[in-house]
């Protein structure tokens, strides 16, 4: 029978809020339940904006609520190459990719319809290269992102994404590789984590199916709101827990208002 393993995988690229902490005692609630594993991972390949100052607090925070988690802590900056890997063997099956398109070249190529998050589609224009032009270019140091090819995945439910771009090395930005390889290795059966992420399951479960990675259970719950009605965030500055600390909130008053 297999143990239950939850984590909780925040990024250090500002404080942790309430929103945080609720996921945080959530995931550690629903593992104690489950007398599984709770994990923490932390995601930093975006190392232009991820800081270890924010590393070491969200340590202290969450040991600040009480929290514990089994060790050793998943570090992704250390760890690109298990996510080139698995980038590359989703190239040998012909399901990804690279694309050498700028943002302004990706934009003024992309067709009318929108992804989940708003943006329009990508036309395809590095669709077209052959692998033995891709592969020169990438060899004589071109910048690239890779692409997943939506014409050859046959799958309705991540098609809302189109060509999704799920990795691009220079600006760090390799979530949906990165979350899709590290909860394989790290043998994660429960993914709990905010509503605001559910759009972007179709395409982790199609990564999961390509690369014949078991498939976790997922549950998104609800968001922490401000007074205004907007889910809290480090772009709006929301107040972080440091800040509530300073201010004199105990965790026995953090944990009532957040119905723990």
């Amino acid at each position: 029978m297999t143990v239950p393993v939850f984590r909780f995988a925040p990024s250090p690229n500002g404080h942790l809020h309430l929103g945080h902490a609720y996921s945080a005692l959530l995931n550690e609630k629903m593992a104690h339940e489950a007398n599984g594993h709770f994990l923490l991972r932390i995601e930093d390949t975006d190392q232009s904006r991820c800081k270890p100052e924010f590393t070491r607090r969200i340590f202290d925070d969450l040991a600040w609520l009480g929290l514990t988690w089994e060790e050793p802590v998943r570090i992704q900056s250390e760890h690109f190459d298990d996510y080139d890997a698995n980038l590359l063997r989703l190239w040998d099956m012909g399901k990804i990719y690279p694309c050498f398109c700028s943002r302004k070249e990706a934009t003024a190529s992309a067709l009318v319809t929108a992804d989940p998050d708003g943006q329009l589609h990508y036309g395809g224009t590095c669709r077209a290269l052959s692998r033995a032009e891709a592969a020169s270019i990438i060899t004589t140091g071109g910048q690239h992102g890779w692409r997943v090819d939506m014409n050859a995945c046959n799958d309705p439910a991540a098609a809302i994404w189109g060509d999704a771009m799920i990795a691009k090395r220079n600006v760090g930005s390799y979530y949906h590789i990165a979350v899709v390889t590290d909860d394989h290795l790290q043998g994660v059966t429960h993914i709990v984590r905010g509503r605001d992420i559910e759009p972007a399951t179709p395409l982790h479960t199609l990564l999961q199916r390509l690369l014949g990675f078991a498939a976790p259970h997922y549950h998104h719950h609800d968001l922490i709101l401000d007074g205004s009605g907007q889910k809290l965030s480090k772009s709006l500055k929301s107040k972080a827990l440091i800040s509530l600390r300073a201010e004199g909130f105990t965790v026995a008053a953090i944990r009532k208002q957040l119905g723990f």
